[in-house]
């Protein structure tokens, strides 16, 4: 029972943490925000000097420079996963006659996900430059909320459209920015985020497929092994959890490199499905993530936005055309003629 309370704890710590940062993520002086801030003050007087500042140096190199760090983790983690899943997985469960087809499915997903990766890192995104910008400008309205006619971005020096924002990293405006992703090592905007959707989708569905194949595998193993009887399908109460330790911590030390695999894919799993989840949202919504954080700062309304100066801005969502219409944006971008034509 021990080793099972302890696996538990360790599970629900790990996803806590993630929902905790899920949740604070968006909020601009969120509590997490203000604990990190804290403590980076508290840890100050005590870290000598230049190590901060080689602290500060890495994480702006990480996350503020273009780097092909995570591309580079992204691609190992993917060996690493399907690397175990071929050598022990899939033999495994081909000596056990397990359909062909059900085997094969990762890598079937893993070869559209690999696909759209691609394609999503070296996509241009939308960036906005003195040629386009001009006629980028008249494809979206201004809210005037959370995007103003007329202000020109001081780095660019080009004036910004509708929807569009300046990423520091990549140091251009895109258009329709929705965020920059350092695993694809490029910016997410109009030219790209249908791509992006699908690689988010097939990378959720290749770890499904392999945690359903792996975690099959492991019932029919212990199901062959004739370890679940006795005790544990009749007896009561705490036998019950006992048994069920029993059987994680047999498992473990038969195959530790697979239950560890299938706990590192299940809970990719979850979280992945939980930001397509976000991601489907914001597509059947027509909204960006850099919309969506924005407008958390205002409250939603019917009324628009044109409303007198001396009220608070309320936002509102003027991009919406439907559900239908909104995920056929993502994946074909309007133009001006477009916009013209309607």
């Amino acid at each position: 029972m021990d080793f099972l309370t302890l696996f538990l704890i360790y599970l629900c710590f790990v996803l806590a943490v993630t929902a905790l940062l899920c949740l604070c993520s968006g909020r601009k002086e969120s509590f997490l925000t203000r604990s990190v801030n804290r403590a980076s003050q508290v840890l100050a007087l005590v870290i000598p000097t230049q190590l901060q500042r080689l602290t500060h140096r890495a994480l702006h190199r990480l996350f503020h420079t273009r780097s092909c760090l995570f591309m580079v983790l992204h691609v190992a983690l993917q060996a690493a996963v399907f690397g175990e899943y071929t050598w022990e997985v899939f033999v495994y469960c081909w000596e056990l006659q397990f359909h062909i087809l059900l085997l094969l499915l990762p890598y079937l997903l893993l070869a559209g996900n690999v696909g759209c990766f691609l394609l999503c890192s070296r996509a241009n995104p939308g960036i906005v430059t003195k040629s386009n910008a001009a006629s980028l400008v008249k494809v979206y309205a201004y809210d005037g909320v959370l995007f103003q006619r007329g202000l020109v971005c001081p780095t660019c020096t080009v004036e910004k459209p509708a929807r569009s924002k300046h990423c520091s990293v990549c140091r251009t405006c895109v258009h329709r920015f929705d965020h920059h992703c350092v695993w694809v090592n490029n910016c997410i905007g109009a030219s790209n985020a249908g791509v992006f959707l699908l690689y988010l989708l097939s990378l959720t569905a290749t770890a499904g497929a392999i945690a359903a194949v792996t975690a099959a595998f492991l019932i029919q193993v212990l199901l062959l092994s004739n370890i679940m009887h006795g005790t544990y399908l009749d007896a009561q109460g705490q036998e019950h959890a006992v048994e069920i330790a029993f059987l994680v911590q047999h498992l473990f030390l038969t195959f530790p490199r697979i239950v560890f695999m299938l706990g590192f894919v299940i809970l990719l799993t979850l979280v992945l499905g939980g930001y397509c989840s976000f991601s489907l949202y914001l597509a059947l919504t027509n909204q960006t993530t850099n919309e969506w954080c924005k407008s958390r700062r205002f409250g939603g309304s019917p009324h628009l936005p044109s409303q007198p100066h001396d009220r608070p801005l309320i936002y509102k969502n003027i991009y919406s055309k439907g559900i239908w219409r909104n995920l056929k944006e993502i994946f074909n971008p309007p133009t001006v003629l477009e916009r013209k034509k309607k």
